[in-house]
Order: C-alpha cells, then structure tokens, then sequence
C-alpha cells in the first residue's frame, strides 16, 4: 500500500509512538492524518493534521470517529497502556489485567471492525496494529500486559483472515520496549528510537507485509520461539 496521498488515523498521536507516526505519515507525503487523541487538545496543530476525540474504550468515541474518518485509507491502532510500573512479582492487579485487555486488545479490534466498511468502500487500505515483543514472552512484571498483547497479536491474526477478502492489509507490528513515556521508569533495558521503529513499520506497510519485527531484540525473541524461550527465565537487565 503506498503512504504516499494516503488518508490515516493514527490512535494515541498526542505523545511518543503515535506522535512519531503522525510526523512520519506527513513526511511521506500522507494527504491528511487523523490525529486521535483522548483528549484532542494535546494533538500538535501542524499542516494536514485533523485533530480528533477518540478514546478506543468508548464505543461512542468509535462512532464518532467513524463519521468524522469516511476518506480513511490507513488506521493505526497504536493506543495502548502499561501497568508496569505498579505490578511487582508477587502481587498481580486483575483490575490492571481488566483495563490493559479493553485498551490494547479490545479496542484495536472494536476500531478495526468499525472502520472496516470505510476501508473496503474506499479501495480496501490497511489496518496497522501494534502488538510487542512480549507478545510471546513475559517477565516477572510484565505479566498482565504481555497477556494482552498476546490477546491483541491473535485477534490481528483472525482479523487479517477476515478482512482479506475486502483487500485489506493487516500489519501486526511486534517491538520491544521503545524510548517513549510509557518505558521512563524502566532502566537498564535498551529502548528503540520512535522514529526509527515508525519507519520499518511504513515500510513494512508499503510492501505489503503482514507482519513486521521492529527492532532487533523481537527479530531475535522470534528466532527462538521454537527453542521455547518463552519457558525461561528472562530478566530485564
């Protein structure tokens, strides 16, 4: 799919990752980018950026954003939360688990399904999720969030299946920890630079891949998958 005059929706594009995208998009020559935002007063107010409400928890945000989208070309489902910082070995929030699976399993696909009408009518696009690296591992505190991450990664798998008969690209996107304010408190794991990461993902889109490994550590993480190194211990350092 070319980037080039292509119209996108970029999820979470007030700050790190998604901020990245939309400044990529642009730089690729992208006519227009949606830029949504839970709180669309914190988009940057830039040339071809349409700053809009979207909270993918919200099925009426959903809507809303479906009405306001019906060029759309290219979704990226980039919103998502970590608990990281408030999980410890031995003590494992469910409420954490409840609100990670809403944000970053759940609403990629409910966006998805609601854009997918949009998508087929205007020629068929792609849908651009973000999964990650522990997608297929998980640590001692990343327990709840590599679960939905797991949960997102095979939804974009049976999404992919679904949509292709409408001509849809579906690009499932795993990287590791990306130096953006999710990942602040984190020290002592190497963090990826967001543009680099945005760049082989827009490549990967151009080319029509369905899956794209972002950075080295998860190229290297699924290399080993048939080793089981999702059986062993793995520490962050």
């Amino acid at each position: 799919m070319q980037i080039k005059d292509s119209i996108a929706l970029v999820t979470g594009a007030n700050r790190g990752l998604g901020k990245a995208f939309v400044q990529a998009l642009l730089a690729a020559g992208a006519a227009k980018v949606y830029a949504a935002a839970r709180d669309p007063s914190t988009i940057e107010v830039l040339p071809n950026v349409v700053p809009l409400k979207l909270d993918v928890t919200r099925p009426e945000d959903i809507a809303a954003a479906v009405q306001n989208a019906p060029d759309l070309t290219l979704l990226i489902n980039n919103a998502g939360i970590s608990g990281l910082s408030g999980q410890a070995q031995d003590s494992i929030s469910l409420d954490t688990l409840r609100h990670e699976f809403e944000t970053n399993a759940v609403g990629p696909l409910a966006t998805s399904l609601a854009f997918a009408p949009i998508l087929a009518a205007n020629g068929g696009g792609a849908i651009v999720n973000m999964h990650s690296a522990l997608s297929w591992i998980n640590l001692p505190n990343t327990v709840t969030y590599s679960a939905s991450k797991a949960a997102a990664w095979s939804l974009t798998n049976g999404l992919r299946l679904r949509l292709a008969a409408q001509g849809t690209l579906v690009v499932g996107v795993h990287v590791a920890f990306v130096d953006t304010d999710m990942t602040r408190g984190l020290e002592g794991v190497q963090k990826a630079a967001p543009h680099e990461v945005v760049q082989r993902i827009l490549d990967g889109v151009l080319n029509e891949q369905p899956e794209v490994l972002a950075d080295g550590t998860s190229e290297q993480i699924k290399q080993n998958l048939s080793n089981g190194i999702y059986l062993q211990p793995i520490t962050q350092g």
